[in-house]
């Protein structure tokens, strides 16, 4: 589609384990076009062997960046000095850096400054300052560690469809990396996000009480750049909503009968 939102994804190999690849992709793939693919590292190192395989793949081009002291990333600057080169010589809407690195806060300001769009996708560890800059971050290891305790992961009918070799090689390639994320845990807690949106009720909400819950939770994503209903166990905002006892939901049905709006209230005591 011509109208379809160009994003450059710029990733930060000595800085994210290849284990999210495929989380990477899916949440990028939801934001538009991705024109652009990097990932930057050190290439010849072998700390790097389990990011070869994904590049082919997932149409990453690699950028090779040696380590010139022991110790100190080097792919930073090479990401900076290539998101720069983008913005003034590529035609695209937004970035995606994958990093759990704080020093590309400033970058993250700078491209929002000049009015693209910023998703930083990277570990819960990740500094306040570099997710709070970007529009929208995703918490990699909070959605693996979700995504792995998924019911509708059928681990065994996956298997049975793989040729024998392949599924030998894939095993090989795959064990290592699929240890569960045990202290992943959201950036922001539920209980934070439970008392903004009672708060945002109480001063947005109509005479009746009642407020539109995609205007809800537009505010929530502005207030909270981290914020993603899947965080906390639910696919979409509307149960998470449900979850809480202290509010309420109804659904308004247009004149032909389909569900169009749904509205959200703090209960009557």
């Amino acid at each position: 589609m011509d109208n379809e939102k160009k994003f450059a994804l710029l990733i930060d190999a000595d800085n994210v384990s290849s284990k999210y690849i495929e989380i990477v992709t899916k949440e990028a793939q939801t934001l538009g076009n991705v024109t652009i693919r990097r990932i930057y590292g050190d290439w010849t190192s072998s700390s790097k062997n389990s990011w070869k395989d994904s590049l082919l793949e997932n149409s990453l081009t690699p950028i090779q960046q040696y380590n010139y002291t022991v110790g100190k990333n080097s792919s930073d600057s090479a990401m900076i000095i290539d998101a720069m080169d983008v913005l003034y010589t590529c035609d695209v809407d937004g970035f995606i850096i994958v990093s759990s690195d704080s020093d590309f806060t400033k970058l993250a300001v700078r491209l929002r400054e000049s009015g693209k769009r910023v998703i930083g996708m990277g570990e819960s560890k990740t500094p306040t300052p570099f997710v709070r800059a970007c529009e929208q971050f995703k918490t990699l290891d909070v959605l693996y560690k979700n995504n792995n305790q998924s019911p509708k992961h059928n681990s065994q009918e996956h298997r049975n469809t793989q040729p024998e070799r392949g599924r030998r090689q894939s095993q090989k390639n795959q064990e290592p990396e699929k240890a569960p994320v045990k202290d992943a845990e959201p950036i922001t807690n539920l209980k934070s996000v439970k008392a903004t949106i009672i708060s945002l009720l109480d001063e947005n909400s109509d005479e009746d009480g009642w407020m539109y819950l995609s205007e809800l939770g537009n505010m929530i994503q502005k207030m909270y750049s981290d914020f993603d209903c899947r965080n906390y166990g639910y696919h979409k905002f509307g149960k998470l909503i449900e979850s809480f006892p202290e509010l309420q939901t109804r659904k308004d049905d247009s004149s032909n009968g389909i569900t169009k709006i749904v509205l959200v209230k703090k209960r009557d005591d």
